[in-house]
This record gives C-alpha cells, structure tokens and sequence, in this order.
C-alpha cells in the first residue's frame, strides 16, 4: 500500500495578510490533519509531521515535494456544466474568491482542490511504483 507522508514546515509567526484562507499556523495543522484523517477512514496509509522553524518560508511537502512541484503540469480545472451532477438546474451564485484563486507565497492559502489533487497525485505515483516493482 502507498505511503503519504506530509509535513507542514512553519514559524511559529501567523500571517500578517488576514484575506488567505488559513491565517495561522494551528488553523493549517487543523487542516492538514483533517486531511490525515479523511485519508486514514478511507484506509490510505499516512503520516503528518508538524516541523517548526525559526525563520523562513512556510511549505508543505507531501513525500518531500511541494505542492508546486507536485501540480506542475497537471492541468485542474472545473467539470463542465455537462459533467456535474447538478445537470440542468439553475447554476448557483457564489460570492468570494474563486476556487483555485491562490496567493502562493502563502502555502496557508492553497485551495482544497488543489490540495487534494497534489495528495492524489502523490499517490497515484506512488501506487505505480509498486507496481513497476512487481
């Protein structure tokens, strides 16, 4: 079975700019161990460590890659009006940021999308390195 180890590489400094989706340090941890657990009940294989640092950049890897790294070439985007699920009814006005609208010197602000796509992707690869080694 796969392993998805993910660290959360941080200050222990909030974040000045309040408009990000996870200003603090502790609301990111909450976040990223939800996520552990959602991956733990589905029966996914995976750590979380939570790394403090004196000074520098806020990061995420998942099995020692960034997020940026990892989504790199990936092309995430919407489904079709046809592909949804709530095919034929009125489309629903949202107000706010758009989903994968992402201030991304703040690792604090990765959308949930994007997020789970980089944790999907991580392990799809990793699935098929097993597999190869078969």
């Amino acid at each position: 079975m796969a392993m998805i180890e993910i660290e959360y590489i941080h200050t222990e400094k909030d974040i000045d700019d309040v408009s990000i989706r996870r200003p603090t340090y502790g609301k990111m941890r909450a976040y990223i161990q939800d996520l552990i657990y959602e991956m733990k009940a589905g029966d996914i294989s995976c750590s979380f460590k939570d790394t403090v640092i004196e000074d520098g950049k806020h990061e995420v890897l998942i099995n020692g890659r960034t997020i940026p790294e990892i989504i790199d070439g990936l092309e995430i985007r919407h489904l079709d009006v046809e592909e949804s699920c709530d095919h034929g009814k009125p489309s629903k006005i949202l107000f706010g940021r758009p989903t994968l609208d992402w201030k991304k010197e703040y690792i604090e602000d990765v959308p949930d999308t994007i997020m789970k796509n980089a944790i999907a992707k991580v392990y799809a690869d990793e699935r098929q390195k097993q597999l190869d080694s078969q």
